[in-house]
């Protein structure tokens, strides 16, 4: 499980970003995290795995407090979260298998990592990952080579290779066409549910958001002010979190959207 306690990040500017947030995350949760642009969504996520420090409270993952570690300890339970970037961060000049394999680095010594030389259990795993999510075909391509949804895809599996507890995705869909941001959340919930993995996605498509999750936590300016079903997201409730738009409409997409897949 993962749980926020009164996480707080205060910038020098003097910027409150989050203000005490508690969250509680359980093993096979995957939620959605929405918000207008500042509300604090993806430094509630950066705050989770240190690449942000918090200002105060605490993010604990399996009874661990992440916000005390030292930089040892951090290395060590950072193995245990699998980021997921929005501009997918590949190495461009390195193959698929490549990028893959690069989520074991926190596993291996220096020198195998150095000279790319990773355990057969590991490349086995890689295989196994690039065939579940639609890419064993393209292991030896390299990275430039890809559609933008072929490296989300990339991404996905190099961020399970690491067998995490928890997937912290920021915007994974924020570059792709309407079709392939509906595979790529699909993928992502599908293989939570496999793994019983706890999720929180970032993610400025409520549309999506509501399609796909069981749970949606909104933001506004750094407070959750709702953490609700998809049903629950009310055209009131969204104009709380994002203001005042015809939310009726976006509501009565995603009611036919579920319609037609159901057919």
């Amino acid at each position: 499980m993962l749980k926020l306690e009164k996480l707080t990040k205060v910038y020098k500017t003097g910027d409150k970003a989050l203000s005490d947030v508690d969250l509680e995350v359980p093993k096979g949760q995957v939620i959605a995290l929405i918000g207008p642009s500042g509300a604090g969504k993806s430094t509630l996520i950066r705050c989770v795995n240190r690449l942000v420090t918090p200002t105060s409270g605490k993010a604990i993952l399996d009874g661990v407090d992440i916000t005390s570690l030292g930089a040892g300890g951090l290395r060590r339970e950072r193995r245990r979260m699998g980021m997921i970037f929005q501009e997918y961060a590949l190495v461009e000049r390195l193959s698929v298998m490549e990028n893959v394999l690069s989520g074991r680095l926190g596993y291996v010594g220096f020198w195998r990592s150095f000279l790319r030389k990773f355990p057969q259990s590991d490349v086995d795993e890689a295989y196994r990952l690039l065939d579940r999510v639609g890419l064993l075909h393209m292991a030896d391509k390299r990275a430039d080579e890809l559609s933008g949804g072929q490296r989300q895809r990339v991404g996905i599996a190099r961020a399970l290779i690491q067998n995490p507890a928890v997937l912290l995705v920021d915007e994974p869909t924020a570059s792709l066409d309407p079709k392939t941001s509906r595979q790529i959340m699909r993928l992502i919930c599908e293989l939570c549910e496999e793994r019983g993995l706890a999720a929180i996605i970032n993610i400025h498509d409520v549309n999506l958001a509501m399609m796909f999750v069981q749970r949606v936590v909104g933001l506004e300016t750094g407070r959750i002010i709702f953490d609700g079903t998809p049903k629950q997201l009310t055209p009131d409730v969204l104009t709380s979190i994002y203001g005042e738009e015809d939310w009726e409409a976006t509501i009565e997409t995603v009611d036919d959207d579920d319609e037609e897949g159901e057919t």
